[in-house]
């Protein structure tokens, strides 16, 4: 089976630079309303028997826009699972701030998450936020599909993405997150090992 995974269009917030978690949410960008059309665009010819998405507006407006260009029409299914990591005390603050504040706390955020932690922000714990979203897709084993899409978010899919690959905690986050718009592709044949087709790929809307 084959895993397309799409971080949600860039947000309002991410252009301000706040965290945006599980809690918070802000609309879409107009010009990333247009990158997810590209990307759509790009997909349009793969058959996709299933999309997934998160059940927060950014990223189920991002599926729904993808899933509009599709050649093939496929149903879409927003679920809780796929949301992102709920960050707490942090939402909707502005990560320049927050790094002035805490600045060995946000760079584990951003580097190493091992070192985060998430109790001093009332935050989900990185274990939960991986859990939920691994279950869900190594529920998908059965299913009986072929090609998937799912629609999640930057820090949840980066955690969860890498963890699948075989990652450990503080290396999970070591090479950078996803990009708002990418598209990363695993592949498996039994949801026990997961190879990297693809990853972190925007590509499509710079041609």
């Amino acid at each position: 089976m084959k895993l397309y995974f799409v971080r949600h269009g860039r947000t309002v917030w991410n252009l301000e630079g706040r965290f945006q978690g599980a809690g918070g949410d802000s609309p879409l960008l107009p010009e990333s309303i247009d990158t997810l059309k590209k990307l759509g665009q790009y997909l349009k010819d793969i058959s996709f028997d299933k999309i997934y998405s998160s059940d927060l507006p950014r990223a189920v407006k991002s599926a729904e826009i993808i899933q509009s260009q599709l050649t093939n029409p496929c149903p879409l299914e927003s679920v809780p699972d796929l949301r992102e990591w709920h960050l707490g005390k942090l939402e909707g603050l502005k990560i320049a701030t927050l790094n002035a504040i805490y600045p060995q706390q946000i760079q584990a955020f951003r580097t190493n998450l091992a070192k985060f932690d998430t109790t001093m922000f009332e935050a989900e714990s990185l274990y939960s936020t991986i859990q939920r979203t691994t279950q869900f897709i190594k529920s998908l084993k059965d299913s009986k599909t072929e090609q998937l899409l799912l629609v999640g978010h930057g820090a949840n899919l980066t955690a969860s993405i890498r963890t699948l690959l075989g990652y450990n905690e503080a290396l999970l986050r070591k090479n950078g997150g996803l990009d708002n718009a990418s598209l990363t592709i695993l592949e498996t044949d039994d949801f026990k090992k997961f190879t990297l087709k693809k990853w972190n790929d925007t590509s499509y809307h710079k041609k």
